[in-house]
């Protein structure tokens, strides 16, 4: 071997010792940057016809299971969509107060059932006809508190729309952008793994948002698609997605003849097909869960006013004095139903003489099938009256509307502001038992979006120690690479010193 090639071999082993310091050290300062994975590079021998001529180090690779990164930011979705209908759904249950507690809705109709049981013992106590009175304002600030506490989370899920979907829109700028660098780089030959880590950071964000899969080409371009079939252009400059927003009401819904907006791609509304993530969860939200919370609340609400009012008593009204046509369909705007919850309130009549809780505030048909007759206390008539009170305990607090007749059934299906929604349970007869069912079924989701916030968080720490695992920097192995490298070069230094050396005994020879 001639003192040239041994030379040029042991300069090109420096070099390449060089470049692979120079990655293990970029591996280590970047070791605890989010998204960053390992890079490696391998050496290949040079020669020709067979006569060496040294080494080279290949372009630095990534370590990366693209399956194993698109189920991590699949998990990340689930689990970012059931943290916040978690999140939303105890807020609500907060309102609902303790199970068991009399400041829950039930034991507030509670209240009102043993304040009337007290009045009963002594119809003509003023007192008592007080304390009544305000265990029936005690009930429908409990409808108030609820139905605001239903209406605002419904307003933060419209909200949390349109700033998902700006969210959206600019992470798929942002992957459109690094999408285009990539490509760039490698029709250069440069390395663009640090790029594909900002972009697969990006991803995992976007499907937080929104779930996607992602499609990689050889070229480093990328196919975004939803789990609903949308194919996602990629422009770094324009929005993908559009909406709106809006305030939202009781009535108010999304769909044919609603006032809400949807998410618009390209001009056409593909609400329906954005499922999963967190823009998945906020439309389930305001489109399903929420409705039908509000609508299960206005039923008690409504049925509460029409079960007192058909006994004679008006004892709740809604803001205009109106009492509830519960034999028509929720959403019927004659009904008075929908909505019913925010507005119900103690009658004028009961607020200004509590003395109607004993007397009764009108007359009652009989009717087959429903109430049987009754007829005030007059004025002036026997402080002792109990048949209104009788009637009220019995019947309006109760299961039967008269005697051996049973309450109709509260409505479960044909709920929500379109009726197109329906109640997971069946309706107790008793409002205070419905009171109870609603709250019970509500908390029951609010766990259930717990629990799967929890499996889903497990999969992805799981997922993410394998991640980590195969693809993330060990510093331990990096600095073992780190001494191995520094030895390689200390050896090629010193064949390229004995060459010099060579090189001068020749040349002094000559001399």
């Amino acid at each position: 071997m001639s003192l040239d090639l041994a030379f040029g071999i042991a300069r090109s082993g420096l070099l390449a010792t060089q470049r692979a310091l120079a990655q293990v050290t970029h591996n280590l300062a970047n070791a605890d940057t989010p998204g960053h994975t390992r890079k490696s590079a391998e050496a290949e021998t040079v020669s020709i016809n067979g006569q060496p001529l040294g080494v080279r180090l290949g372009a630095a690779q990534r370590s990366v299971d693209q399956a194993l990164t698109a189920e991590r930011h699949a998990r990340g979705g689930e689990a970012a969509a059931a943290l916040l209908r978690e999140r939303m759904l105890a807020f609500v249950e907060a309102a609902h107060g303790a199970p068991g507690e009399r400041d829950t809705l039930g034991g507030a109709m509670g209240g009102l059932r043993e304040g009337l049981i007290a009045l009963r013992a002594a119809p003509g106590d003023a007192g008592l006809q007080r304390e009544a009175q305000e265990a029936a304002r005690a009930v429908t600030r409990r409808f108030h508190d609820i139905a605001q506490a239903i209406g605002e989370a419904r307003q933060r899920a419209q909200d949390g729309i349109v700033e998902e979907v700006s969210r959206v829109n600019d992470t798929l700028r942002e992957v459109a952008d690094l999408t285009n660098r990539i490509r760039q780089d490698r029709a250069l030959g440069v390395p663009t793994g640090d790029l594909e880590d900002k972009r697969d950071l990006a991803l995992g964000r976007l499907s937080e948002s929104l779930p996607v899969r992602a499609l990689h080409q050889a070229d480093g371009g990328l196919v975004l698609v939803t789990q609903g079939g949308l194919g996602l252009p990629l422009d770094p400059r324009g929005d993908v997605f559009s909406t709106d927003r809006a305030s939202v009401g009781p009535e108010a819904y999304y769909g044919a003849g609603g006032t809400l907006p949807g998410v618009s791609f390209g001009g056409v509304d593909v609400t329906r097909q954005l499922a999963g993530g967190r823009l998945g969860e906020l439309i389930a939200l305001r489109d399903a869960t929420l409705p039908r919370y509000q609508a299960e609340l206005d039923l008690a609400a409504a049925h509460l006013a029409a079960r007192f009012d058909a006994q004679g008593l008006r004892l709740f009204t809604g803001a205009s004095g109106q009492v509830p046509d519960v034999t028509l369909p929720y959403n019927d705007p004659s009904a008075g139903i929908m909505g019913f919850a925010n507005q119900i309130r103690l009658s004028e009549q009961v607020a200004q003489n509590p003395a109607l809780l004993r007397d009764g505030t009108h007359a009652v048909a009989d009717t087959p099938g429903g109430p049987s007759a009754f007829t005030p206390n007059p004025p002036g008539g026997p402080e002792g009256f109990a048949g209104l009170l009788d009637r009220l305990i019995a019947h309006a607090m109760g299961e039967t509307v008269r005697p051996g007749t049973a309450w109709a059934s509260l409505p479960v299906g044909g709920l929500g502001p379109d009726g197109s929604l329906a109640s997971p349970f069946l309706a107790p007869r008793s409002l205070e038992a419905y009171a109870g069912a609603l709250a019970s079924a509500q908390a029951g989701d609010r766990a259930a979006a717990a629990a799967a916030a929890e499996r889903a968080q497990a999969l992805q720490r799981g997922l993410d120690a394998r991640f980590q695992n195969e693809s993330g920097v060990d510093t331990d192995a990096e600095m073992a690479a780190l001494i191995r490298l520094q030895n390689a070069y200390a050896a090629n230094a010193r064949v390229l010193s004995t060459a010099q050396n060579m090189w001068d005994t020749l040349l002094g020879a000559v001399r």
